[in-house]
């Protein structure tokens, strides 16, 4: 159910702050179908008095980060008292560290989330702050671990001879836009900014600077024929 703040000025009324009800559904691949999901949650809804007023479904792996998913979309947009429905938390995320630190976003800004398999009710309580808490300091505890063990793995390679770190002359970071130049240049043609290229290639606005430099190059064109004028050639 849809509930709205209202405020009374010079005997007008205005509406705001509606508190919203979402229902996620997220299937890995797309032989799974959401349907199952969907149903789960229009019964319990039936059964609890409550309407969803958004639908949120994504066929996507739930190892993907939530920023990359439409859960993200979601995460940034609920505020204090919106409810989030979903069939089991595993919807959430693929890893515990993950899905902790999504539900401890959640719990400080005061975002319900109710699933349906697992009969979890976390909201504004004084249970779910404290799960809030836990799920922070697990995932904090997790983060580290993970740092760990990473540096323990580079330790006992390099103990055992394996050179560590990119080969010499190698620039890992170009590899992403070699052999995009032409696309590149005919989007600089267009006045879209480095940083606007560096997200469609997944790399940040100082390589793309780095990568025009050194690959590209002013140079007048020869007319052949046709009128061409100065542009943007590669090596």
């Amino acid at each position: 159910m849809c509930l709205f703040n209202i405020l009374s000025i010079n005997n007008k009324y205005i509406i705001f702050g509606g508190v919203m009800t979402y229902g996620y559904i997220r299937v890995s691949t797309d032989k799974q179908s959401v349907d199952n999901q969907r149903y789960e949650i229009e019964q319990f809804c039936l059964k609890n008095n409550l309407r969803i007023e958004q639908w949120i479904e994504e066929t996507i792996s739930g190892s993907k980060l939530p920023e990359k998913r439409r859960l993200g979309s979601l995460l940034l947009k609920v505020k204090a008292n919106d409810l989030i429905i979903c069939s089991e938390l595993s919807r959430l995320g693929r890893s515990l560290f993950m899905i902790m630190s999504i539900l401890n976003n959640l719990m400080l800004k005061d975002v319900k989330i109710w699933t349906i398999k697992d009969n979890y009710r976390l909201g504004d309580n004084i249970q779910s702050k404290v799960l809030a808490f836990a799920f922070g300091l697990s995932a904090e505890i997790e983060r580290e671990l993970i740092s760990q063990r990473t540096k323990e793995a580079l330790a006992r390679k390099k103990s055992e001879g394996m050179v560590l770190g990119r080969p010499n002359g190698r620039k890992s970071s170009y590899v992403k836009l070699t052999g995009h130049e032409h696309e590149i240049k005919n989007l600089l043609d267009k006045q879209i900014s480095k940083s606007a290229i560096g997200r469609i290639f997944g790399v940040n606005r100082m390589t793309v600077d780095a990568f025009v430099k050194e690959r590209m190059y002013n140079i007048n064109l020869i007319q052949e024929g046709n009128n061409e004028v100065s542009g943007l050639f590669f090596n």
